[in-house]
């Protein structure tokens, strides 16, 4: 049975596209022809980038963002405020918070949110060493920020986090809601997200006044 792809070089490397989230078999062709167009200096040069990416890049071991080293530039940085911390779900959050120019602490990626429809619990988070950063008698930590997804999933670890922390004698906060119920902080434009922290709330008077 022919499949109308005249490679099979083709052919696979249209599938290899297509399996990238929000791309199609139709875009996945367009991209890889825009490939076969190029230098094969430059084809190379991006395979390359693709294969070092998957090989090299690392875990920030403080605060779990990605980076080049064992330890990324943001945590390596003597000019942020060691007493701030915020908490985040993914990368994508940290570059969203970082671009709002509005943050100048530190950040703690938690790897996802506790959902237990997608069989994500806290022990599959990096809850664990965020408690232990924040409770270690030598922590410089005033403030942990709770920057989660206004969902219900968001929430209900956002719930588990401040039960967790809330002995700590840290003072615990949150965005303002600024953001739309269901928003996503990568989705959410750079200064309703900058004001969102600038106005952050004390946690347990949002549990008080859910609105």
């Amino acid at each position: 049975m022919t499949t109308g792809y005249p490679s099979k070089l083709l052919e696979d490397a249209v599938s290899e596209f297509s399996k990238l989230p929000g791309i199609g078999r139709k875009t996945a062709l367009r991209l890889v022809l825009h490939l076969l167009r190029l230098d094969s200096g430059e084809t190379e040069s991006f395979g390359n980038a693709i294969l070092r990416l998957r090989r090299e890049i690392k875990h920030c071991r403080i605060c779990h963002n990605l980076s080049d080293s064992d330890v990324c530039y943001i945590c390596s940085d003597p000019k942020r405020k060691k007493e701030l911390l915020c908490v985040v779900e993914n990368i994508r959050d940290v570059l969203s918070i970082e671009n709002t120019n509005q943050f100048n602490g530190f950040y703690h990626v938690l790897g996802g949110i506790i959902s237990p429809m997608e069989g994500t619990g806290p022990a599959d988070l990096t809850i664990q060493s965020l408690e232990q950063k924040v409770i270690d008698p030598s922590s410089p930590i005033t403030e942990v920020i709770l920057a989660l997804p206004t969902t219900l999933e968001g929430d209900t670890t956002n719930f588990y986090l401040f039960r967790k922390l809330k002995d700590s004698g840290v003072r615990i906060t949150t965005l303002a809601r600024g953001l739309s119920i269901g928003d996503d902080l990568e989705y959410a434009d750079e200064i309703t997200l900058g004001r969102s922290i600038v106005n952050r709330l004390e946690f347990e008077s949002t549990m008080k006044n859910p609105s």
